[in-house]
């Protein structure tokens, strides 16, 4: 076999161990908990039993969030990351997170007249809020750092805005808002999953087209310009794309930290030697990943007693970071 074969052999076998990793995950979740479904059992069991009804309203559900939205959180991250040029760019970072947060924890809080089952969509109305003003304001950056800072500003200007609405909230309300704040796919039925879905499928196209711009993007900004591409304009496109992919999952599941940043570093990690066409799967294949698998972590650690999945999320990240920073460090 010729050396030119055997990265060719490698990137084979990574796709079919994340290929095979996300079957086993997504069979663990709808498998796993109470009651324990047996696989062979999935397509067996009666329509009106409580095992199918659990299935296949509750736990489909969850996984096909948990698919897509570890996908689009992923995949929002490298286009964050490979924009503005920076590995700490993460969707946390451009307001979108925070104003879903604000949207939900205000119709709580102020208990305005809006239906639990819409919870979901006044959270991706926020998301887009913040977003747009995050987009907005970053038209006086003038380099890629100077967008970084401007949606730091703004996120913690809506966090600022967050904590002055939970100021006035009762204990109640805090329970109810906790778990939402902290990311989870606790709850989620077809409802929320067909109001979704759509946002995902209607985002893909758009990631397609920022993959040409990102090429131009990562020259640094007076080599694009000099290869005629408006950076302000294609950078302020794919913010626009990462704000709508991290509004579609946060609004229905909260803000889940650290898939953002964890997916890209460690796709970057993976095939070092690509570019943004193949890291772009890659994060989304490990954002889907790494949320299915803190979902079940956050499922079963303490079973029947069920964590925050954004803790999990978040502790992975942490772990990863550090790993990272460990190997890096001169001897």
């Amino acid at each position: 076999m010729s050396t030119a074969a055997i990265p060719l052999e490698k990137g084979r076998a990574a796709v079919w161990a994340a290929a095979l990793g996300l079957a086993v995950l997504a069979l663990a979740g709808l498998c796993l908990g109470t009651p324990f479904v047996a696989p062979q059992d999935l397509f067996l069991a009666s329509p009106d039993s409580i095992a199918s009804v659990v299935v296949w309203e509750l736990r489909v559900p969850r996984v096909l969030i948990g698919l897509a939205g570890g996908a689009a959180i992923g995949t929002a991250g490298l286009l964050l990351q490979e924009s503005l040029r920076n590995p700490l760019a993460v969707p946390e970072m451009i307001g979108v997170s925070a104003g879903a947060a604000l949207a939900v924890s205000v119709c709580v809080v102020w208990a305005l007249p809006v239906p639990l089952s819409l919870y979901p969509l006044a959270g991706l109305l926020g998301a887009a809020f913040g977003g747009l003003v995050t987009l907005a304001a970053a038209r006086t950056g003038r380099s890629a750092g100077g967008v970084l800072l401007i949606g730091a500003a703004v996120s913690t200007g809506i966090q600022a805005l967050l904590l002055a609405v939970m100021a006035t909230a009762d204990r109640l309300q805090y329970d109810m808002l906790f778990r939402y704040l902290v990311g989870s796919l606790s709850g989620l039925m077809w409802e929320q999953t067909s109001r979704t879905l759509p946002w995902f499928a209607a985002a893909l196209p758009l990631v397609v087209l920022c993959v040409p711009a990102l090429g131009l993007l990562r020259l640094g900004d007076d080599a694009a310009a000099s290869l005629g591409s408006r950076v302000d304009r294609a950078r302020l496109g794919v913010l626009a794309v990462s704000a709508l992919l991290i509004g579609a999952v946060t609004g229905p599941c909260g803000p889940i930290a650290w898939v953002g940043f964890l997916a890209p570093v460690v796709a970057r990690r993976l095939r070092p030697h690509a570019d943004v066409r193949v890291w772009l799967p890659w994060s989304a294949a490990l954002g889907a990943l790494v949320t299915l698998m803190a979902d079940l972590a956050a499922r079963l650690a303490f079973a029947p007693v069920e964590t925050p999945l954004g803790a999990w999320t978040a502790l992975a990240g942490v772990l990863t970071a550090a790993v990272l920073l460990r190997r890096r460090a001169p001897a």
